[in-house]
């Protein structure tokens, strides 16, 4: 059994720019050190809720735990180049098959290619489209983990501009329909696959959107 981390570390980063203050110095004396976090619920690895996308929608706390928590099978996509749209066929070439109610996991090793922390891994990464995103739903998983910006929409808001709900693809086929997005994972291509055991647990934070989780694979589990 091996465990894999596929976590994208929360630190300095030019989009959400956390702020991590540390109190205390127990070398100095203090009886403790504490760190205090402040960040988006949607930045690095992060699990969305429907309510981020859905007027009315569940919030994270009702994400039942075994659809982030379960079999997992990974289309293989590291092939795929930059600025790629990934329609149905390319999807279904790298399916390697398997019963609904799994989660599918989008491996572009996009994080090899790119480093997450530069406006390139944003502005240049393949991205799905609607034609993909419909045939994902279909396939009837629990949910999709992305090792991408999953969806070509990502890179407009790095200017500020926000695209119209339905071009947000994914969110608007996969979320709106009740599959739970897993968004930002790293390190796939350390998968062997092309199947896995995945965990991808968000942070319990009442009624929020979404939220960070450590998300992690552990291979050779029997699933």
């Amino acid at each position: 059994m091996r465990i894999v981390d596929l976590t994208m570390p929360i630190g300095p980063h030019f989009r959400w720019s956390p702020d991590i203050q540390i109190k205390g110095d127990i070398g100095a004396g203090d009886p403790f050190r504490i760190t205090r976090l402040s960040t988006t619920c949607h930045g690095f690895t992060h699990v969305d809720a429907m309510a981020h996308f859905v007027a009315n929608g569940p919030t994270i706390e009702s994400t039942p735990l075994d659809r982030v928590v379960g079999p997992c099978r990974i289309l293989d996509l590291r092939d795929v180049e930059p600025n790629t749209a990934i329609g149905a066929e390319r999807l279904a070439a790298a399916d390697p098959g398997g019963p609904a109610g799994e989660i599918l996991l989008l491996s572009a090793g996009w994080d090899r290619k790119r480093d997450y922390r530069t406006d390139a891994f944003w502005r240049e990464a393949p991205f799905v489209t609607r034609e993909g995103a419909e045939w994902l739903l279909a396939r009837r998983p629990s949910a999709v983990a992305v090792d991408f910006p999953q969806d070509y929409t990502i890179r407009l808001l790095l200017d500020g501009v926000v695209a119209p709900r339905p071009e947000h693809v994914t969110h608007d086929v996969l979320l709106s329909a009740g599959v739970t997005l897993i968004e930002y994972l790293v390190n796939t291509s350390a998968l062997v696959g092309p199947r896995t055991f995945l965990c991808a647990a968000p942070l319990l934070v009442p009624t929020a959107d979404g939220a960070p989780t450590r998300a992690f694979a552990i291979e050779g589990l029997a699933s």
